[in-house]
């Protein structure tokens, strides 16, 4: 099962940065038994972090678990694919709580996207953000 936009990736090079799972949420979308949701402060040139919350009956309880954060080529167009410029490592394990954080910088005046997802009672719930805080 897949919620939101799609993702294109043309080139991924690291931009790890050191992130947490806080700052001003610029996105956040639940589906299911998971809640995607990206962060954004402005230090290092724009630094915005991903993380999957497990949510409802899902919360505590280990799963497989998913997450990482994109910084895009494009500077507009909410919503739409992101060509990939950058990209963190992924997260991911058999978590009780939630996936990340991961987070790329240098996003200020670019989109930024992520992707997650939770394993559930046979289901995959993924969640795409598309390009966001452009």
């Amino acid at each position: 099962m897949t919620a939101g936009g799609a993702l294109v990736v043309l080139t991924a090079s690291p931009a790890q940065a050191a992130v947490s799972c806080s700052g001003t949420i610029t996105y956040s979308r639940t589906y299911g038994p998971g809640e995607l949701t990206i962060f954004y402060n402005t230090s290092n040139g724009g630094t915005n972090s991903a993380c999957f919350y497990h949510k409802g009956a899902a919360y505590g309880v280990a799963a497989p678990t998913y997450v990482r954060a994109y910084r895009c080529t494009q500077q507009s167009g909410e919503g739409e694919p992101c060509t990939v410029a950058a990209s963190s490592s992924a997260d991911s394990g058999n978590y009780a709580y939630y996936a990340g954080p991961r987070g790329v910088t240098g996003t200020a005046n670019y989109c930024v996207a992520a992707i997650g997802y939770i394993d559930w009672q046979g289901y995959r719930y993924e969640i795409s953000s598309g390009r966001q805080g452009c």
